[in-house]
């Protein structure tokens, strides 16, 4: 199966109905105005799609919600807490109309390579699947190093991108000088986008796209076609808001941006809270001042 991971692809946020159960309607209406916008695929269960949060039953609906919605890709993030479980994961998401998906090391449990790599092995050998590996020792405290990437790639015919994540874009060029034209290679932090694009990434997996969708597209396209001051004035206007996606309440404040501009509302699943008081004001100020200015 042939899909070519370039452009931006949303990490999707999972909208929730007042009971906190998943709201398919607002998913199947926020992904086709993704696409529309430009994006070039979806990619849901992720961890700002609150994945660790979602009951197994609840991650396959939703991957097949986005597959019947829209015509891209549907990549979903494909992680949990024990291999058997992400095995699992990963067949019934190739079952219900995952096209690709974003690989991730297991929830909690940080390791050695040996043991991760034997986690990431079971899950490629269980689909036919492109697959992402990703890469993001910030959040998940297992660190792929590009030698590593390279060892899977080898052994792994479906290994076809990395989602790079651990804010040294330095690491992109390093994976580029193993594996050449092997892998396409993606910028998983909103703030690295300009710096990961320039380094040689072909693609974004991003955050505030849900938010700003057209944005979004504007700034990678930009980049990627080397029209660096047009890039450096949107990115400057852009960039306080992509720092909002790499602090622990990302979750929330994505959703907040998405509920100013009439995209989403703000509820998650505990144990994430809504923000409030002083926190709630400052991003709120901040979304504000952005929004204000627009362009």
């Amino acid at each position: 199966m042939t899909v070519k991971f370039e452009g931006v692809l949303p990490a999707i946020t999972t909208p929730f109905n007042a009971d906190l159960s998943i709201d398919h309607g607002a998913v199947e209406a926020n992904v086709r105005w993704l696409v529309e916008a430009g994006c070039r695929g979806i990619v849901p269960c992720g961890s700002l799609g609150e994945g660790a949060t979602l009951e197994f039953n609840e991650k396959v609906a939703l991957i097949e919600t986005c597959a019947k919605a829209v015509d891209v890709p549907v990549i979903p993030g494909i992680a949990a807490l024990s291999t058997r479980e992400a095995v699992e994961l990963a067949k019934a998401a190739e079952a219900h109309g995952a096209r690709g998906l974003m690989v991730l090391p297991p929830y909690v449990y940080s390791t050695d390579w040996r043991e991760m790599k034997a986690h990431l092995s079971a899950v490629l050998r269980a689909t036919r699947l492109p697959c992402i590996v990703y890469n993001n020792p910030v959040a998940y405290k297992t660190d792929f190093q590009p030698a590593q990437i390279a060892e899977l790639a080898t052994e792994f015919d479906n290994v076809k991108a990395v989602k790079e994540s651990s804010t040294d874009v330095r690491r992109i060029t390093a994976i580029k000088a193993l594996c050449g034209d092997r892998l396409a290679l993606g910028v998983g932090v909103d703030d690295a986008l300009v710096e990961g694009v320039a380094a040689g990434a072909q693609f974004w997996i991003a955050g505030l796209v849900d938010a700003l969708p057209h944005e979004s597209v504007r700034l990678f396209e930009l980049a990627r076609a080397g029209r660096w001051e047009e890039a450096a004035k949107l990115y400057a206007w852009f960039l306080p808001l992509l720092r909002l996606d790499t602090v622990p309440k990302f979750v929330q404040l994505i959703k907040l941006v998405q509920e100013k501009v009439g995209a989403g509302n703000r509820r998650v699943r505990p144990p994430r809270l809504e923000l409030e008081g002083a926190e709630l004001a400052a991003a709120e100020a901040v979304i504000a001042q952005a929004l204000a200015c627009r362009p």
